[in-house]
């Protein structure tokens, strides 16, 4: 048992680096930042890049990885995006998090090459000794790890507890507004905090860099295993945060010795374990407090009374006055865009169209992130689940029972509504963020638990899914989703006008708000919810007809969170933007691949990214920007023409706008 213990302390070990970098950053920005993984890859890779690719020494490798470009990578971050975000909503922390977890892997293929790493060497000397302690092995690598969590842990308890610096820190947590009024630059307090935590992971990137190689997907999934260490710690407590990491490695390690080694449901148990102690201590806190939020404890009054509701939905001025917001392009755009895309496929070949069909299906995904994100508010990192849900349950029906195909599709979305509305219920006394924690575990799991077995995965192959007898070409798959895509949207622009959409506005803008108005939040979002989740199920069947397969792989929940930072990209509150995005998906990376060298496929996924990471600025998306920039350009336009008395133009008899009195009437938004 003791071999046990002392291996899970390792993995623990870099949980509990994980957690406490996620938990500092936190506590004193507001930020979780998602895209802890992707940094910690970065580093690691960097160091391997100095250390096996440059062939020089682990002292000088780990000093200049962890010690310089570790900390500068923290302060560049904070610089450009992180202090952008100090007051913006939960989705475009959540998003810009992500967007950067997107861009990250792509810029280190750029930068350090392609080649395929077999082993990825530690801050240990090679061959690594081993050492005996009461009879079990212990690697050098592994003493290294517990060495650094000692040290990490006892230095920062000093640093934060007895030090004027974390005396500072620690205001900042308090109070950031207050802390500020005392004299105290919080943007010094910040550099410093997100270089302590850019170091620390890259302490953990290179620590785990033996263990789980160098693939960013595997670094992402331990940052996502170590949330469960920070919802323990409800955001803000170090010390529980870095306990329950070291205790979930010590049961990632002792809990498979007592299941059974022939069952196909172990490996798929152990992986789970931190979203399974993410959920208990999600429920432990609810039974507790009645509602989990983000916001709860952090700051001071007068922080609170800084924070904006519905600030994703307030006006910005400009020095033209008023910047109208706009979900949408409007009826005239949207529906040319729709025209064009209809026509390409009489014009294409059946390689291209084929893309289309796809990219298409991909918009009716899409359209679910409109419907729960963009009208719902609520930050869902588990739309790819839904969608293999309906992916898998249409192949299952079609083609083990003999079901029609769009009836097989459209009990697809049936059998994902009741999961939806599953989430929504159970994430309705969650503050925002949580809800982006709960479902981005929920598709993990669903992945480790359920979308693993054989059943499902047909040796890896997945299960066939063949097109309806009418629509066997690309073309006329083309066509069906075009149609499903429009039935949808008409729909959602339908429900926008409706009471229950205005509703819907009001909830997102602020629920406080329309509780007192007498709107009821739970309905509101549970119906959002049931009909996002039935979006997704029939988008995901759609795309398992247009591929001819449902493979679980292909509804990956990473890959979904690269899904969201395409539509954010996009817009995530315009229908046509999710098909642009859908087809921006299947198409870009098929024109890199067949008209650019092999580099450049590493474009699209950056491009993808840096929209996300945009949002910041522009949280409307590149559509409602150039919409924007269009109306405003034909109002001073129209502004620079005669005006008439009663504000219409006077072609026959111009008006001198320079006499005494008179001047030129400011044109609004043109709609």
């Amino acid at each position: 048992m003791l071999q046990y213990v002392i291996a899970g302390l390792v993995l623990g070990g870099i949980y509990a680096i994980t957690a406490a970098g996620l938990t500092v950053t936190y506590l004193s920005s507001g930020i979780l930042n998602f895209a802890f993984g992707a940094l910690a890859f970065f580093i690691a890779r960097f160091f391997y890049y100095l250390h096996t690719q440059l062939q020089w020494g682990i002292p000088q490798s780990a000093v200049i990885s962890l010690l310089v470009v570790g900390p500068l990578l923290g302060v560049f971050l904070y610089l450009v995006l992180f202090r952008l975000l100090r007051l913006a909503s939960t989705l475009t922390k959540v998003v810009a998090t992500l967007g950067l977890s997107v861009t990250i892997p792509p810029l280190a293929t750029l930068f350090f090459g392609t080649q395929s790493i077999l082993k990825a060497p530690g801050l240990a000397p090679e061959p690594v000794k081993v050492f005996r302690f009461l009879g079990v092995p212990v690697t050098m690598d592994q003493i290294i790890v517990y060495a650094a969590v000692v040290i990490i842990v006892v230095a920062g308890a000093i640093v934060i507890r007895y030090t004027d610096v974390g005396l500072r820190v620690r205001s900042m947590v308090d109070s950031p507004a207050m802390t500020s009024l005392s004299g105290t630059n919080p943007t010094t307090v910040s550099i410093g905090v997100w270089a302590s935590s850019t170091f620390l992971a890259g302490v953990a990137g290179v620590l785990s860099a033996p263990i789980i190689g160098l693939d960013p997907n595997d670094y992402t999934l331990l940052m996502a295993s170590a949330f469960a260490a920070v919802i323990a710690a409800k955001l803000r407590n170090i010390p529980t945060a870095v306990i329950v990491g070291l205790l979930m490695g010590v049961a990632g390690a002792v809990i498979p010795h007592y299941l059974p080694a022939n069952s196909s449901f172990t490996p798929a148990v152990i992986p789970s374990i931190p979203f399974v102690v993410m959920a208990v201590f999600l429920v432990y806190h609810m039974v507790r407090t009645g509602r989990v939020s983000e916001s709860e404890g952090v700051g001071g009054a007068l922080d609170r009374a800084l924070v904006v509701h519905g600030q994703d939905q307030v006006t910005a001025e400009s020095e033209d006055g008023p910047r109208v917001r706009s979900r949408s392009l409007g009826w005239g755009p949207a529906l040319a865009a729709f025209v064009l895309v209809a026509v390409l496929p009489l014009f294409l070949s059946s390689f291209w169209v084929g893309l289309l069909a796809s990219g298409i299906a991909y918009g009716v995904l899409f359209l679910s992130f409109t419907l729960v994100t963009g009208e719902g508010g609520m930050v869902w990192l588990c739309i790819a689940t839904f969608g293999g849900v309906g992916g898998i349950t249409a192949a299952q029906l079609a083609s083990n029972h003999g079901w029609p195909v769009l009836a097989a599709v459209v009990a697809g979305g049936i059998v994902a509504l009741p999961m939806g509305v599953l989430i929504g219920l159970l994430t309705i006394r969650l503050g925002d963020l949580y809800v982006a924690l709960v479902t981005l575990t929920f598709g993990l799991l669903m992945e480790n638990l359920v979308f693993s077995q054989n059943f499902f995965l047909n040796d890896g192959i997945g299960v066939n899914m063949s097109p309806p007898s009418f629509a066997t070409t690309s073309k006329a798959l083309a066509y069906v989703g075009l149609a499903v895509f429009a039935i949808v949207a008409v729909f959602i622009v339908n429900l926008r006008r409706s009471s229950t959409g205005m509703a819907l506005t009001a909830v997102r803008w602020s629920e406080p708000a329309s509780k007192t108005v007498g709107v009821s939040v739970l309905q509101m979002k549970v119906i959002v919810a049931g009909i996002a989740a039935f979006v997704a199920g029939v988008g995901g069947a759609l795309l398992a007809v247009t591929l001819g397969v449902a493979l679980p792989a292909n509804y990956s929940t990473l890959g979904g969170v690269i899904w969201l930072a395409v539509l954010v990209t996009i817009g995530i509150r315009s229908n046509i933007a999710a098909l642009i995005a859908g087809l921006t998906f299947t198409v870009l990376p098929g024109i890199v691949s067949t008209y650019l060298p092999s580099w450049f496929a590493q474009v699209p996924p950056l491009l993808f990214g840096l929209g996300a990471i945009g949002i910041a600025k522009n949280p409307d998306g590149i559509l409602a920007v150039q919409a924007r920039q269009l109306r405003s350009l034909l109002a001073k336009l129209g502004s620079t023409r005669p005006k008439s008395p009663t504000g219409t133009p006077d072609r026959e008899h111009p008006v001198d706008t320079s006499a005494p009195g008179l001047s030129g009437v400011r044109s609004g938004a043109v709609r």
